[in-house]
Formats: structure tokens, sequence, C-alpha cells
């Protein structure tokens, strides 16, 4: 492994950086679908929900999607609600509006009537009332391949403000940083994206990612009780916290 993993290094990302390219933005959210599906990131994050929502199966659930990018994982979450026959409002935000218009058109490409909105992840409160954000809130708060872009105290942040928000239930989904992670990351996006943007990006993400301690810590900090952290494929974490 040519690089020291064991403490984090959080580098620019070229996906965060102002004035990308829009037909390059879109290529590099392209080679990342093709990434998650293979991950099945989706499954993971959908599991808890479903499990949610047969315990609770008089209304349907409001899920809400944190920086979501091209809208993939919550696209994936209403296609295999629909299949399941579970009924969710699905909605996910993000600060790009780039993204937000390319989330949108997938979400009208697939068939789905996700809803997408430009808001900061960070921000508090988070935009509310008819057109900015479901008015009643939200029983499921999740991101998926956001926390590892932040700093130790916004990641902090970032949980404390997802707890507050949920009514009912918190889910991340990210990478860990690991020599077997760092290897993925560097052969799985060059065997599934021709994008230069996540060639650089994916492995950076993995060098910027945290350990399961380190997340655990967190969670503690952000007053996530109980949280549960697991290892998934691949080379990934899931968080949940349940409210009590």
């Amino acid at each position: 492994m040519p690089l020291p993993l064991a403490r984090r290094q959080r580098l620019p990302e070229l996906m965060d950086q102002p004035g990308l390219d829009p037909a390059e933005h879109e290529r590099a959210l392209a080679g990342l679908r093709r990434i998650n599906a293979i991950s099945r990131c989706s499954a993971s994050l959908f599991a808890p929900i479903q499990e949610l929502a047969e315990r609770l199966p008089e209304r349907p659930l409001r899920v809400l999607d944190l920086a979501c990018g091209g809208g993939d994982t919550a696209i994936d979450l209403a296609l295999m609600a629909r299949r399941g026959g579970i009924d969710l409002i699905l909605e996910g935000c993000d600060l790009n509006p780039e993204a937000v218009t390319i989330a949108s058109a997938n979400a009208g490409r697939r068939g789905v009537p996700v809803r997408f909105f430009q808001a900061d992840a960070l921000a508090d409160p988070w935009p509310q009332g008819p057109g900015a954000a479901n008015p009643e809130g939200y029983d499921v708060v999740l991101c998926s391949l956001f926390l590892h872009h932040l700093d130790g105290d916004d990641a902090v942040r970032l949980l404390a403000l997802m707890a507050r928000r949920a009514h009912l239930l918190v889910l991340v989904n990210d990478l860990i940083r690991s020599p077997l992670g760092y290897a993925l990351a560097w052969s799985g996006t060059r065997l599934l994206s021709r994008s230069p943007v996540v060639h650089i990006d994916g492995p950076l993400s993995v060098r910027g990612a945290f350990q399961l301690a380190e997340v655990a810590a967190m969670a503690q900090r952000a007053g996530l009780r109980g949280a549960a952290l697991r290892r998934c494929w691949p080379e990934r974490y899931l968080l949940r916290w349940n409210r009590d």
C-alpha cells in the first residue's frame, strides 16, 4: 500500500470544487451510479427502512436523503419500496444545484416520484414549508458517502442534526479507511468508470474516510446513544440509530 492510512488525510476532491464542467460532473455521477449499484449500498439502507415500515403500516414513511448527489440512493430506495409494496415519501437534497437538476432528471427517467431540492445539510434549520421540504418533517434521515467529505467537528454536527430532525431513524452509509478499502477504490473506479474525476476522487475519499472506532466516537459525541455500527460490503459501514 503506497499511502499510510492510520491517520485520516482529508484532501480536496474534484467533485467538491466549484466550476466543475457540468458534462464532466454528469459523467462522474454516472460512474458513481455504476459503482454504487455493484456495492449494493442502497440495499443495506433499505433493510432497516423496510423493517420500520412493516412495524408502522398505517401511514407512509417520510424519508430524506441528505447530500444526495445524482439521486441514485433515493431512486433505488423508491424502486425497492415499489417492488416490496412499501409506501414511502422520498425526498433528497444537495448543496449543488447541478446535482439537483441531474437527480430530478434521473428520477423522471426511471419513473419514480422522488422530489429533489437544494439545501445545505449542515444548515440549521433545514428548509421547511411548501416548495422547500416536507412540512411535517421526516421519519427517516439518511446520508450515503457524505460523512467522509467533512472534518470531524462538522461530521459530529451533521450526525447531531440528523438525530434532531429524524422522528424515528438515522442511517449513515460510508467508506471505511483501510488498505483494503483503498485498493478496492483504486481498482473499482478504473474498472467501472472512464471518468478521471472518479479515478482521482475514489482513492481520495478512502484517505479522507473514518475508521469504525472514529465513527463510534463521533456518534457518542453527537448524542446518538446506543447507535449500532456494522461493517458491510465493500469495505463500508452502516450506522443505525433509532429514536427511543
